[in-house]
């Protein structure tokens, strides 16, 4: 199980951990974790980031975890649907 960590509440560090994470998918086996701890928002560009990122997640069949998303992020991801593609671990 792999984790990848965003290390700045920066929107375009976020894209970059996605992308990251777009390429461990090919060699994870089974579960991955993002650790979203110092993540305090998202803009557009990273929530399209992260539906792309959920869907070749879907495609390789891997399961994601976000960890310590705060509540603010975490109704964001309600809103546009994508909270039932991961699950969250605290």
């Amino acid at each position: 199980m792999a984790t990848i960590t965003v290390q700045r509440n920066d929107d375009q560090n976020l894209i970059s951990a996605l992308e990251l994470a777009k390429e461990k998918l090919d060699s994870a086996e089974g579960d991955l974790i993002l650790d979203f701890s110092g993540v305090r928002r998202v803009d557009w560009n990273a929530l399209q980031a992260m539906e792309a990122f959920a869907r070749k997640a879907e495609e390789k069949a891997v399961k994601v975890a976000l960890r310590g998303v705060n509540v603010d992020v975490y109704k964001v991801l309600k809103l546009v649907r994508l909270t039932s593609r991961f699950s969250f671990l605290s």
